[in-house]
C-alpha cells in the first residue's frame, strides 16, 4: 500500500475537486489513515505572500478538495503552515495572499499559524545532525497529517515535493541552522531528521501549475496538468521528480530519506502512466548559498540575524509576550523586557501575541545591507 503513488491528469483547477477525489481514491482512499474524530492536519506549501498564480504555494483549489474529502472520511480538518520569511506576520500575509486563508474562512475551518501556535522540543532518535529540534505543536498534536505540496524545483534541493514539504513545521531559527550546514548531501540529511519526528500519513501533490527554474519562489510557472497522491512521501516525490524530468537520486532530500530506510525506488504507479504524463522541467541554476564556498557560507551565516526586539516605550509590561514564549526566552530585567538570543528560535509568538505592537524586529548590520542591496 505505502509504495503505489497516483497520477491523474487535471488540466484547470477548476477540476481540481474531482481529480483529487480520484487521486486518492486510486491509491486505497482515505478509510486506511483516518479514523472518525481525528483531527486532521491538512500541510500545504505557503511559502511567502503570493498569489495563487504565482505557482509558489498550493493552489487553495487542492486545499478546499482535501478539506471536504476530510469531513466525509470522518475526520476533522485543520489547515497549518509557517512561511519561510523573516518577519513578524509572514505566515498570517501568505494564507491571505494565497488564498488558502478565504478557504478556510468558507468551509469553516481552523487555520492554524504555526508562528503563534507554539513549538514543542522533540527528540530525534538516530538522527543524522539534529538530535533534538522544536516541532510545531499543531503537527505534533494532530492524529493524521496530510502533506499538500506543490510540484517545485528548488534551488538547494533541486526539487521540493512532500517531503520538504514539512520544513515549515520549524521554526526559523531550526531552517537557518539546516541552511548553514551549507552542503546539498547535510542539508537532506538533516531535513529527514525533522521528517523521521513529523512524517504524513498521506501526501497529494498539487502539479497542476507547478515551478521550473529557481524555485521555490523565483522560478517559472508551468502547465503540468496533474495531480499526484501517496501514502508514502518519499515514493511520491520520486516519482513527481522523474514526471519532471529530474533523477531522484540526485535529490538530496530522496537520497537521505532513502538511506534512512523510508520509502521504495520503485513505487506502483497507478492512473496516468508515468510518460505520458511527464513535463521537463528547466532545472535551477543551483542558488548563490550552494554557490559559493561551504566556509564562506557559514561563517557569513552567523553574522546574518533577524532577531524579534522589544520597545520597552511601547511595552506596558502585560507579560503577553512572557506567557507565549514557547522556549521561555522572555524576561523582566530592571522593569523591563527582554529576549535571550541564544534561546529564541525566531518563532515570532511575542510579536504575534502583543496587545500594543511593541514587538517589532532588529536587524545585524550584515541583514541591513543586505536588506538596502
Amino acid at each position: 500500500m505505502a509504495s503505489k503513488v497516483s497520477i491523474i491528469p487535471c488540466t484547470d483547477y477548476s477540476l481540481a475537486a474531482g481529480s483529487v477525489r480520484a487521486s486518492v481514491d486510486l491509491i486505497g482512499g482515505l478509510l486506511p489513515v483516518i479514523q472518525t474524530g481525528d483531527r486532521v492536519l491538512l500541510k500545504p506549501n505557503i511559502l511567502a505572500a503570493r498569489r495563487p498564480e504565482n505557482a509558489v504555494t498550493t493552489h487553495p483549489a487542492i486545499v478546499s478538495a482535501m478539506c471536504e474529502l476530510v469531513r466525509e472520511a470522518g475526520g476533522i480538518p485543520v489547515i497549518g503552515d509557517g512561511a519561510g520569511i523573516a518577519c513578524p506576520g509572514a505566515t498570517a500575509e501568505a494564507f491571505a495572499a494565497s488564498g488558502i486563508a478565504a478557504v478556510a474562512e468558507e468551509l469553516d475551518v481552523e487555520l492554524i499559524n504555526f508562528q503563534t501556535a507554539g513549538f514543542e522540543k522533540v527528540d530525534v532518535p538516530l538522527a543524522m545532525h539534529f538530535p533534538k529540534l522544536f516541532v510545531s505543536k499543531a503537527v505534533l498534536d494532530a492524529d493524521v497529517i496530510i502533506s499538500l505540496p506543490k510540484l517545485k524545483t528548488h534551488e538547494l534541493t533541486y526539487y521540493t515535493g512532500a517531503v520538504k514539504n514539512m520544513f515549515g513545521a520549524l521554526p526559523l531559527k531550526h531552517r537557518k541552522e539546516m541552511h548553514l550546514l551549507a552542503e546539498r548531501k547535510l542539508f537532506g540529511e538533516a531535513v529527514i531528521d525533522l521528517y523521521s519526528v513529523a512524517r504524513p500519513h498521506l501526501a497529494v501533490m498539487d502539479g497542476v501549475v507547478g515551478m521550473e527554474g529557481n524555485g521555490p519562489s523565483h522560478g517559472k510557472p508551468v502547465n503540468t496538468g496533474v495531480i499526484m497522491a501517496g501514502y508514502d512521501p518519499v515514493s511520491l516525490d520520486i516519482t513527481a521528480s522523474r514526471l519532471i524530468g529530474l533523477d531522484p537520486m540526485e535529490v538530496p532530500t530522496t537520497r537521505a530519506a532513502l538511506e534512512r530506510g523510508f520509502g521504495t525506488c520503485e513505487p506502483e504507479i497507478v492512473g496516468a502512466p508515468l510518460e505520458g504524463a511527464s513535463v521537463k522541467y528547466k532545472p535551477s541554476n543551483g542558488g548563490i548559498l550552494f554557490n559559493v564556498p561551504t566556509f564562506i557560507t557559514r561563517i557569513f551565516g552567523r553574522y546574518y540575524s533577524v532577531m524579534p526586539g522589544i520597545d520597552n516605550s511601547r511595552c506596558i509590561r502585560c507579560g503577553a509576550c512572557v506567557s507565549a514564549c514557547p522556549v521561555h526566552a522572555i524576561g523582566y530585567e530592571d522593569d523591563k523586557l527582554s529576549i535571550d538570543k541564544e534561546r529564541c528560535i525566531l518563532c515570532y509568538c511575542c510579536r504575534e501575541m502583543c496587545p500594543e505592537d511593541a514587538v517589532g524586529s532588529e536587524r545585524s548590520l550584515l541583514a541591513k545591507i543586505l536588506a538596502n542591496a
